[in-house]
């Protein structure tokens, strides 16, 4: 890295720490200062400013709304990527989590869905889309497929109010034991964008998740799209007393191995 590249880097670090300050000693939906007024106070270009600004909106820690200014974002709400019998779909979180069923039928699993399953192609699964909602802002929104065979009186409501692992429980006989599920970074399409109220191409997370019961049949395949500006992953690590050869997963400091609970934040607005 030039001289001039690395003086630039610094400056904007500098300046994203200034603010992060500010945010720190404000409450959420308190303004601060305008472009002009730091820019002045820090000694530094808009486009420096600008680029330390950007950051911080995009990690969802600053609001910027045009022809008013910007203001600090709500609080998060963090939440535990913990399975358990009450709520494996969505882990516990503050704030009013409501669905909005979006689609809901039966159809063909399809190739790849049948797979997932262990089923023909032309076996039926149920297929529901609906968006979910934290406190009547658009949180995600989740595709879900699962075996007709064990669900032939699902409602609807079912599907919009209460846990749906709970309904399976009680109300299907099915019992949910174990799920494997990935996370990765997407971007949102332009379908998606309208219904999250973000725009396109916004950054997102990708969950999909494997869904087995007590016998280790697959009961549900879920893919859902979550707001990239409202989450993030936090791992907890456990220090072991194992030695360590040097070697590590990615991200993971030799000599600690995962523990048992990750979380993730959200931040509705």
């Amino acid at each position: 890295m030039k001289a001039g590249e690395s003086g630039a880097v610094l400056k904007r670090e500098r300046v994203r720490d200034h603010i992060l300050q500010l945010i720190e000693s404000l409450h959420p939906g308190d303004a601060i200062p305008s472009e002009r007024s730091l820019c002045a106070d820090l000694q530094v270009s808009r486009p420096t400013l600008r680029a330390a600004v950007d950051e911080l909106v995009a990690a969802g820690l600053l609001v910027r709304e045009h022809g008013r200014g910007m203001f600090v974002a709500p609080e998060k709400i963090t939440q535990e990527l913990v399975s358990d019998s009450r709520a494996m779909a969505v882990p516990r979180a503050s704030g009013a989590w409501s669905s909005r069923l979006l689609e809901f039928t039966t159809i063909a699993a399809g190739a790849r869905v049948g797979r997932k399953l262990s089923l023909s192609p032309a076996a039926d699964i149920v297929y529901a889309a609906r968006l979910r909602l934290v406190d009547g802002a658009p949180m995600a929104i989740e595709h879900l497929h699962i075996r007709a065979d064990l669900v032939p009186a699902l409602t609807a409501q079912e599907l919009e109010a209460g846990d749906l692992y709970e309904h399976l429980r009680e109300r299907h006989q099915v019992q949910v034991s174990d799920a494997v599920q990935t996370i990765e970074p997407t971007v949102v399409s332009q379908a998606e964008a309208r219904l999250l109220e973000v725009p396109h191409l916004s950054p997102a997370l990708l969950f999909e998740r494997l869904t087995n019961d007590a016998d280790g049949r697959p009961v549900e395949y879920v893919h859902s799209v979550y707001r990239g500006d409202r989450y993030r992953i936090v791992s907890r690590l456990t220090l072991t007393s194992a030695s360590t050869d040097g070697a590590s997963a990615a991200g993971v400091v030799p000599g600690m191995a995962p523990g048992t609970v990750t979380q993730w934040e959200a931040t509705p607005r």
